[in-house]
């Protein structure tokens, strides 16, 4: 494995920025770093080094033919974009990205080693061709890279925040203002430990939003993600008092301060009212901007017409 640390980086922590560039656990990392898997322009890396941009990072890591070995499923995917570098599909809500704790199959990247099996030796162990992820009930476009170089210019393009994602969501309440940044760090919750909170002592999260139309106590807006953390924007629309509609974790009853006519429907939206909606990048063959979009999902559009009494936004 080798890796040329982007410039924009400077000051990350080495186990931080390999944890992101790879799609590693940060524990993965620190263990390769003490048992001195990786180096650093040829010498020994160490766990707490800090980068300053312009590394080469580099080592013997597992080969891809020892790593998990997933099954072939078929499936339908939506393929919005493919090349000889990669693939840009619309997920489905209710569709995981790839095995985990509980999910051993049925996941997308069952399918899409079904289509594309090139993409098994791509990326890290169980994720094959894997860049950035969507929570499962999350609609929306992903990219998934199809060869070992296209995933390590993604992955540090994800590392280096160089990549442009805007969602659009369905919240509660009409923000104030009605467009803004929102800056709070993100980490585990203290006793919750399958979810996150805003806390003092987590990760950077940036959020910017705006809000697109706002009727009958709900809004429609669309969101920027400056940075990457978990359950981000359902985090940081709950912490300014804006959770998203249908969220079951980080959610509130606040149809029941709504009208009659439309209490059954907010209550009974199956997931939370989220959607990936572009993505823009360099494209890791020719360096060009690159922009894909997947339409607005059928069950969004209904949601606000019939809560909204109107259609989407243009």
């Amino acid at each position: 494995m080798k890796l040329r640390v982007p410039p924009e980086v400077s000051g990350v922590r080495l186990d931080r920025f390999l944890s992101d560039a790879l799609e590693q656990p940060r524990n993965q990392i620190q263990r390769w770093l003490r048992n001195g898997d990786l180096l650093v322009d040829g010498k020994l890396a160490k766990v707490s080094q800090t980068l300053r941009g312009g590394e080469l990072v580099s080592g013997d890591l597992p080969d891809p033919a020892e790593r998990e070995t997933l099954s072939p499923e078929s499936g339908d995917l939506v393929v919005l974009h493919e090349d000889e570098y990669l693939l840009v599909i619309d997920k489905p809500p209710g569709l995981t990205v790839h095995p985990g704790a509980g999910r051993s199959h049925g996941t997308l990247v069952h399918r899409l080693l079904d289509r594309y099996p090139e993409l098994a030796g791509v990326g890290g162990p169980g994720r094959p061709g894997i860049v950035h992820r969507l929570d499962k009930d999350t609609s929306g476009v992903m990219v998934i890279a199809r060869t070992a170089a296209a995933y390590r210019s993604l992955t540090a393009a994800f590392a280096a925040r160089g990549i442009k994602k805007t969602y659009v969501a369905i919240v509660y309440g009409n923000p104030r203002p009605l467009a803004a940044e929102i800056s709070a760090a993100i980490g585990r919750h203290p006793s919750r430990r399958t979810q996150m909170a805003v806390r003092a002592n987590g990760k950077p999260g940036i959020t910017r939003y705006r809000t697109a139309a706002a009727q009958q106590g709900i809004a429609w807006l669309e969101v920027e993600l400056l940075t990457g953390r978990t359950h981000q924007i359902r985090v940081h629309m709950k912490h300014i008092g804006n959770p998203l509609v249908g969220d079951p974790v980080y959610g509130e009853a606040r149809w029941r301060a709504l009208p009659v006519p439309v209490q059954r429907t907010l209550r009974e939206f199956p997931r939370p009212a989220l959607h990936a909606w572009s993505i823009a990048f360099q494209h890791p063959g020719n360096a060009a901007l690159v922009r894909f979009s997947a339409a607005i999902p059928a069950d969004l559009n209904e949601l606000w017409l019939q809560v909204a009494g109107e259609p989407l936004p243009a």
